[in-house]
């Protein structure tokens, strides 16, 4: 096993459903032992994107790598160190809980047990339950608890706390997730489409943000709060209605002026002094506000 190889790379990969190409010259690396964050609107092609990594699609052209195998021709060893969470999970409905589990770790080599018993309490989910009388919340547990069980190198999560309630969403995200990759650091990689971007704020190393199909936007987390920054001006009177070159976004509200920078916060700054404020503030913004900066179709 190469350990410098990528969890993920992507080169190129185009996905068409009839005119329409949902994926178009999406370019990725996602490095090993990283939180990596998959952030767009809907329709930016980010479901298209992870069904192509598992083969569950074929790629029109590009090139697509995990952990430096073709996931349609090596799709039994890709498969043996992965797992996957979709955003709408799916059960035979005749099964309980306890034998929904037993069948995911029948095909794996390597199952949790500990863990296993571990997030079902966490969770407070009775494995003697039928699986037709599990809420859709409940199912995003069990498919969650068969995901981390099985030791996977890399996690591929899509939308993984749709249907969860804000107690267990927190603690799934920060104990679970996190506990995951602190179990073996350097070696798993989270994966995460999410539209609850704040949520995993303190997890996401890397990130990026795909628009069209394509990726706008990819930085480390500390480099992007760093780079993306909120200003706040205060005047004596009225704000001036400014319109700043470095500014990606701005707002007055009466003698206050907020404007968001995108690397040019000193140019801002200095440009902003020259009208004589009472008092300039800067601070980062998070991961969900630099999203929003940086979605071209986002209103100003």
């Amino acid at each position: 096993m190469n350990d410098a190889v990528n969890a993920i790379e992507v080169e190129g990969l185009i996905r068409r459903f009839g005119r329409t190409e949902a994926v178009d010259g999406l370019d990725l690396s996602v490095p090993r032992g990283t939180c990596y964050g998959f952030f767009g609107r809907n329709g930016a092609g980010k479901t298209t994107t992870i069904k192509c990594l598992l083969n569950l699609l074929r790629p029109d052209a590009g090139r697509v790598r995990v952990f430096g195998m073709d996931p349609a021709r090596d799709e039994l060893q890709v498969k043996r160190r992965i797992a996957y969470v979709p955003d709408q999970v799916a059960f035979y409905p005749w099964m309980s809980a306890r034998e929904a589990l037993d069948y995911a770790a029948s095909f794996r080599r390597h199952w949790n047990s500990t863990v296993e018993a571990d997030l079902l309490d966490r969770f407070r989910l009775d494995a003697r339950q039928p699986v037709s009388g599990l809420s859709k919340g409940q199912r995003t547990q069990l498919a969650l608890i068969a995901a981390i069980a099985a030791d996977p190198d890399l996690l591929i999560l899509d939308e993984p706390t749709s249907g969860l309630d804000p107690i267990v969403r927190r603690e799934f995200i920060q104990a679970v997730i996190g506990a995951y990759q602190d179990a073996d650091p350097g070696r798993r990689t989270v994966f995460v489409s999410t539209h609850l971007i704040a949520e995993f704020e303190g997890l996401i190393d890397r990130f990026t943000i795909i628009e069209g199909g394509r990726a706008s936007v990819t930085l480390d987390a500390d480099e992007a709060r760093d780079k993306y920054r909120k200003v706040r001006a205060r005047f004596a009177g009225e704000a001036p209605d400014l319109r700043l070159p470095g500014a990606l976004r701005q707002s007055r509200n009466g003698r206050e002026l907020e404007l968001v920078t995108n690397g040019a916060t000193e140019a801002v700054l200095a440009e902003l002094r020259r009208w004589s404020p009472e008092s300039v503030t800067t601070e980062s913004l998070s991961l969900e506000e630099i999203f929003v900066a940086a979605d071209r179709k986002s209103v100003v």
